[in-house]
């Protein structure tokens, strides 16, 4: 259940993870966020402003992938897959995560596991 707590302390701590990390050209931040039936992660770069990679489980590629995937844990894993294909045609290697607040288990540590298994660093 969704309190008006958790998602006070989620902000807060999104907060507090934004003031330490930032995207750069050379290494942007890949941030992740997830909703009740949905994942998504973006690729920014915080100095100009843009998404350079946006990529969910809603996307063209990655949705007919998905048609035999059972669970939030093995959609999170081939979107991350997904994001690493798609930073990769755009030389991007290295990036910084931005977890969003959320704890690092379950379906984020997997888009985090799916992404180093594509190929990027972090």
């Amino acid at each position: 259940m969704i309190t008006k707590r958790k998602t006070e302390n989620r902000r807060r701590l999104k907060r507090h993870i934004r003031l330490t990390i930032t995207g750069t050209s050379d290494c942007p931040r890949m941030t992740v966020f997830r909703s009740l039936k949905h994942v998504y992660i973006q690729i920014v770069d915080d100095r100009a402003g843009k998404t350079l990679v946006s990529v969910s489980d809603l996307t063209k590629g990655v949705k007919e992938t998905l048609a035999d995937s059972k669970g939030q844990v093995a959609v999170g894993r081939a979107v991350g897959k997904a994001v690493a294909r798609e930073a990769q045609a755009k030389n991007i290697s290295k990036v910084v995560f931005d977890r969003n607040g959320y704890l690092y288990h379950g379906v984020v540590k997997a888009m985090a596991d799916g992404a180093r298994e594509g190929g990027l660093k972090f």
